[in-house]
């Protein structure tokens, strides 16, 4: 086991929280998620939501993301990029990511909507199904040298 297996990372602390809205980000902001899945989904914490037979990390995640979209989309975001990872090519030999996915939203005000929308933390039990470890590194857009 390395230390990167002893600590999980699943949602935003609350100081974590605070500090992104205090970086006062004006403009849209791009969400860069690192994600490792389950071998097998986990939805204990969230049985109404279990499908009726065992499904992999990577699929209740396919599901979080279905169930998900509508209301980025609503909230003026969307899905800029997702993609299979793997092991890094510079980094850590022994750490992977299951998938990256960019988000882009349109404001910090509509991020914070989007993720407190009642119909879409319905389905957050997905994504904690489906998830063993991520991380979320907000970004903001910086202008090409010239």
């Amino acid at each position: 086991m390395t230390a990167h297996d002893t600590v999980r990372y699943l949602k935003p602390s609350q100081s974590a929280g605070m500090r992104f809205i205090q970086r006062g980000v004006e403009g849209c902001v791009v969400m860069l998620n690192l994600l490792r899945f389950r071998d097998v989904a986990d939805y204990s914490a969230h049985p109404e939501l279990a499908p009726t037979v065992p499904i992999s990390g990577a699929e209740a995640f396919d599901q979080y993301i279905r169930h998900s979209l509508p209301f980025l989309r609503e909230s003026g975001g969307d899905i800029m990029f997702l993609g299979a990872g793997g092991p890094f090519l510079t980094g850590p030999e022994d750490e992977r990511w299951d998938m990256a996915m960019l988000v882009r939203q349109s404001s910090v005000a509509s991020f914070l909507a989007f993720a407190s929308h009642d119909a879409y933390l319905a389905g957050l039990g997905h994504r904690t199904a489906a998830i063993e470890d991520s991380r979320l590194l907000p970004l903001t857009e910086l202008p090409l040298p010239a």
